[in-house]
């Protein structure tokens, strides 16, 4: 589905106020900005109120949800702030809209979406809230997974457990671990929960030696000609790698997001280079598309170069 109505910019959000009169944000706290927020979003949802807001379901926004946090990581890496608080503020929208929709089917209130999380907090910072002591970020995680693990028992023990209540029968430290997320994320999280009670690799150069293993493993299946079983040791070794990344803090998702990213202008950047010599690019023989990627790699390593030295100038 494609967006039918275009976003409010920055420019007409940081002038207006949601009663759509100018006013001074300086003299409105956060709570009365949100209390506005959320009015305007019951007023588009009502009856006399915009037909496109009227339309969507839970359902319908999934989309949008995913979109707008992937817009946020971008322009958190911008180093835009306009642009970082305005997607802060479409992801925002995003939890206001299925409150009230959620709040019009009778289920639950913004106001319990906020009071949630503000009691899960509490819970789970006992070293802040309570008596409890963590004397590092280690400890602070290890007892984060423990209150949770009490809650799903907690939780079971209150449910009237039947067929549909399976999951909570049996409560394992991977719960919580979301099945929608995409696959490199799963694994992300999945490995760094294991990791928190010691199953874990000792360094990362245990990662790597499995690394090996697993493409040793793949290229044995590539010679069976058994797709099920290339698909299985491809999975084994992607999996490593996503490992491998939570040992060298980096988030596997934006870290593909980004070589995905310089991909792509390194092609754009070689259709442009065979254009301006008047070849069209896919009739190109290999050797000669090689050579425009490595032209595009270097003019972009000369433009990145620039750049820092431009930056530093300035200091």
């Amino acid at each position: 589905m494609t967006r039918v109505r275009k976003k409010p910019t920055s420019r007409v959000r940081k002038t207006r106020s949601s009663s759509g009169k100018s006013g001074n944000s300086a003299t409105v706290t956060p709570g009365e900005w949100f209390e506005r927020l959320v009015a305007v979003q019951a007023r588009l949802r009502a009856r006399d109120g915009c037909p496109w807001d009227r339309e969507q379901t839970h359902e319908s926004l999934r989309t949008y949800l995913i979109e707008e946090a992937y817009e946020v990581l971008e322009a958190l890496e911008s180093g835009n702030d306009a642009k970082f608080a305005e997607e802060m503020g479409d992801l925002l929208l995003q939890i206001v809209f299925h409150s009230q929709i959620a709040q019009e089917e009778g289920r639950f209130t913004v106001s319990d979406v906020i009071q949630e999380i503000h009691d899960k907090m509490i819970r789970r910072h006992p070293h802040v809230f309570g008596e409890t002591r963590a004397k590092d970020s280690a400890e602070v995680l290890r007892n984060w997974e423990q209150i949770k693990a009490e809650e799903r028992r907690s939780l079971a023990g209150k449910s009237q457990l039947n067929a549909k209540d399976e999951s909570l029968k049996e409560a394992s430290l991977l719960d919580g671990v979301s099945h929608g997320l995409p696959a490199t994320l799963e694994g992300f999280q999945l490995t760094r929960k294991a990791a928190r009670i010691g199953f874990d690799w000792q360094d990362a150069g245990g990662i790597f030696e499995k690394m090996r293993e697993e493409t040793a493993e793949l290229q044995s299946a590539l010679g069976t000609k058994e797709q099920r079983k290339v698909e299985e040791e491809f999975g084994d070794l992607f999996f490593a790698a996503v490992n491998l990344s939570r040992f060298l803090k980096v988030d596997p998702e934006i870290a593909l997001k980004k070589a995905n990213a310089k991909f792509s202008r390194r092609f754009r950047a070689m259709e442009k280079l065979a254009c301006e010599s008047g070849k069209e690019f896919k009739n190109l023989p290999r050797n000669e598309m090689e050579s425009l990627w490595e032209a595009a790699k270097k003019s972009e390593k000369e433009t990145d170069g620039a750049k820092l030295h431009g930056a530093r100038a300035k200091r």
